[in-house]
């Protein structure tokens, strides 16, 4: 491999790494601190950072998202509600899984029903932890309704932002 090759190669390995560390503080940033509405005894919140994990899954390849979910919502996590901390950096690295930066918008079908899909991957994940802490009752109503209302709210970030970053055509400036 040519040297330019190989420096176009690792250009890009440090301009992802470089965007991976910029979603992960947005995202954290936007999880424990933006929009933040505690919502249950559980020490669980409302928030639209998820929002941003899906953009950065439509953006950067799939380990680099998942590493920016992870770190993002974990922090947010590990400043705002700790018990959830290792749950979180499991979930949000699942929640990128069924979006895709291989189109040209960051807004199109595939990635708009893959906000349903992560809403189901997230609120399953979180109904596994609390059921383990607070019983499988408590953790069915407070998993899957409290996490509608976050997603919902995060889906409409996700293509409100996703809209505008596509009008500047942020994937092709990136």
């Amino acid at each position: 491999m040519s040297n330019t090759a190989q420096g176009s190669k690792s250009d890009k390995k440090i301009k992802y790494m470089a965007l991976t560390a910029i979603f992960a503080a947005l995202i954290t940033i936007m999880t424990a601190y933006i929009f933040h509405i505690p919502v249950a005894p559980t020490g669980g919140y409302i928030h639209f950072g998820d929002g941003l994990i899906y953009i950065a899954a439509c953006i950067l390849p799939k380990p680099y998202a998942m590493v920016a979910g992870a770190i993002g919502g974990g922090l947010a996590d590990l400043l705002t509600a700790p018990m959830w901390t290792l749950p979180t950096l499991v979930i949000k690295m699942l929640i990128t899984i069924p979006f895709t930066s291989n189109q040209k918008n960051i807004v199109n079908t595939r990635n708009v029903i893959a906000t349903v899909i992560a809403y189901l991957i997230s609120a399953t994940g979180y109904y596994l932890a609390e059921a383990l802490v607070f019983g499988y009752e408590v953790a069915f109503i407070s998993s899957y309704i409290g996490s509608l209302a976050q997603s919902a709210g995060s889906a409409v970030v996700f293509i409100i932002f996703g809209i505008a970053l596509d009008k500047v055509q942020i994937k092709k400036r990136l």
